[in-house]
C-alpha cells in the first residue's frame, strides 16, 4: 500500500525472537501487532529516559546545596598535592 510515511522492518534476532515467542504463547496467537509494541517500547523507552535526566538534576541540586552550605568531604591530600603542583596536568 502506497504511503508517504516511514516503514520499518526488523529482523528475528535471537533476543527478539524470544521476546515475541513469549508473548505469542501468552496471546495464544502467532500474529503480534508490531506496531502496538513499537508506541509501548518507545514510551517506556522514553519514560526510563525521563527518570534517568530527573535522577541526575536531583544529584545535581543535592551536590550544589552540599557546596553551598559548606558540607563537601574534603580531601586533605588532593588539595595539599594541588596546591603543590597546580591544575596542570603531566
Amino acid at each position: 500500500m502506497p504511503t508517504r510515511r516511514p516503514r520499518h522492518a526488523i529482523t528475528e534476532t535471537p533476543p527478539v525472537q524470544q521476546a515475541l515467542d513469549e508473548l505469542r504463547r501468552e496471546l495464544g496467537a502467532d500474529r503480534v501487532e508490531i506496531a502496538e509494541l513499537v508506541i509501548l517500547g518507545a514510551r517506556e523507552k522514553l519514560a526510563r529516559l525521563r527518570a534517568e535526566q530527573h535522577r541526575r538534576a536531583q544529584l545535581v541540586k543535592r551536590l550544589a546545596a552540599r557546596i553551598r552550605n559548606r558540607r563537601v568531604p574534603r580531601e586533605a591530600a588532593a588539595a595539599q598535592e594541588v596546591r603543590r603542583t597546580g591544575w596542570a596536568r603531566n
